[in-house]
């Protein structure tokens, strides 16, 4: 099972109380693996409202991981 190292901010942080790990999975891509932390952490955001990037870079939900990904979940933005 590889490592991956997912990276939380504002509500899926502090609903999973932490801002990084790193976890095993046998998941093979980023909807899989947040799908996964989000039966974990309780996320109340499904995947279609966050964006996700992986080793710095925006990319698709299908985007394929692999040992040592740094993969980062974005929630909407709000503000002013």
């Amino acid at each position: 099972m590889p490592g991956i190292e997912p990276e939380y901010f504002a509500q899926p942080g502090e609903q999973a109380g932490r801002r990084a790990e790193t976890r095993e999975t046998s998941v093979t891509t980023a909807v899989a693996f947040y799908e996964e932390l989000r039966v974990a952490y309780g996320f109340a955001l499904p995947a279609g409202q966050m964006r996700v990037a992986v080793n710095a870079a925006f990319c698709p939900w299908t985007r394929s991981l692999k040992e040592g990904d740094h993969v980062v979940f974005i929630p909407p933005v709000s503000g002013g």
